[in-house]
């Protein structure tokens, strides 16, 4: 993919920032927490919004995971695994009956087809549990997906939050059949701030070919418009990603990974460094880069997330020189 397909004004540094400034990032995410389980017998801890969060809680800043697990040993050792990786507790809801989540992952040459369990703890997250105002309402960002958007339970959780969180708002599409409507997720992306989907979602919602690059610009344009997106970022795998806002558009390109073990989580890695890009000002160009990079790096990995910190203080170190 081109470098630039027009061009894009970017307010905010140039220069890298350094860990620091992340401390004081506080971003709400919302969403389902689940595990994993692939073919060979292994689990692996996962779900869009936990994935992020565990990044960015890696990344040094200081989510509040708002999510639902059940009263089972799963749940236990989610609640388990936060704590000893320092993440806060005080978002997970436990539900007495619901098991905690659950996904059968195939894979072919790496790429991962997930089959989803219903009637998840996740799909009940309650408004009347969430945490108190304070911490609610003390938050740089809100993210959250569309998958957990499929019980009527957790939608009105959510709705509750985009009416009273007053912070720039972040969806991530992630269309699973059969667990998604084009209302509910039309009503999400609906003046949302920044929004991220893949290629094949773009040509979903905007309903149109999304394959050559005056295609994908114009699908990606679309979007924008018609729900009122301030900045949208396409990704294309290996091919690269798409940055589009008012000032116009920017491509980067993925960096090849020659030693891929899976591509489980690649998209939730992207959208951690992008959730970070957001607050700290950094440039679109930049942001597509350095979340491409990291989620290079969890493609090495099995699963959505690591436990290594120096995971993520190699891209600290990385990010000093390039900006």
């Amino acid at each position: 993919m081109p470098k630039v397909m027009e061009p894009a004004t970017d307010p905010g540094p140039s220069e890298a920032q350094n860990t620091s400034a992340t401390r004081s990032f506080r971003p709400l995410v919302f969403g389902e927490t689940l595990f994993d389980h692939f073919p060979d017998g292994t689990r692996a801890l996962g779900g869009a919004p936990f994935n992020v969060a565990w990044h960015l809680q890696g990344f040094k800043a200081a989510p509040l995971l708002v999510t639902r697990v059940g009263e089972d040993p799963p749940g236990r050792e989610v609640r388990s695994r936060m704590l000893e990786w320092g993440m806060d507790p005080r978002g997970v809801q436990v539900h007495p009956d619901r098991p905690t989540g659950t996904v059968s992952v195939e894979l072919a040459a790496g790429e991962a087809r997930f089959r989803i369990e219903s009637d998840q703890a996740w799909d009940e997250i309650e408004a009347r549990a969430l945490p108190s105002p304070r911490l609610v309402e003390d938050t740089d960002l809100l993210y959250h997906g569309t998958l957990a958007l499929r019980g009527g339970v957790s939608r009105a959780a959510l709705s509750h939050l985009r009416e009273t969180v007053a912070a720039p708002v972040l969806v991530d599409v992630n269309l699973r059949d059969p667990w998604w409507s084009g209302e509910t997720v039309s009503r999400a992306l609906e003046g949302a701030h920044w929004a991220k989907m893949n290629g094949h979602e773009l040509a979903v919602l905007a309903g149109a070919p999304a394959d050559t690059e005056t295609e994908i610009l114009e699908a990606a344009r679309t979007i924008r418009h018609r729900y009122g997106v301030g900045h949208l970022v396409v990704t294309f795998g290996s091919r690269g990603a798409l940055g589009l806002d008012h000032g116009g558009a920017v491509w980067e390109d993925a960096p090849a990974v020659a030693d891929l073990v899976d591509t489980v989580g690649a998209g939730d890695a992207f959208s951690a460094v992008l959730a970070l890009g957001t607050h700290l000002g950094w440039p679109t160009s930049l942001i597509l880069r350095r979340a491409a990079g990291f989620a290079a790096d969890i493609c090495r990995i099995r699963g959505a997330t690591g436990d290594d910190p120096e995971l993520y203080a190699r891209h600290f170190r990385r990010w000093r020189y390039d900006a």
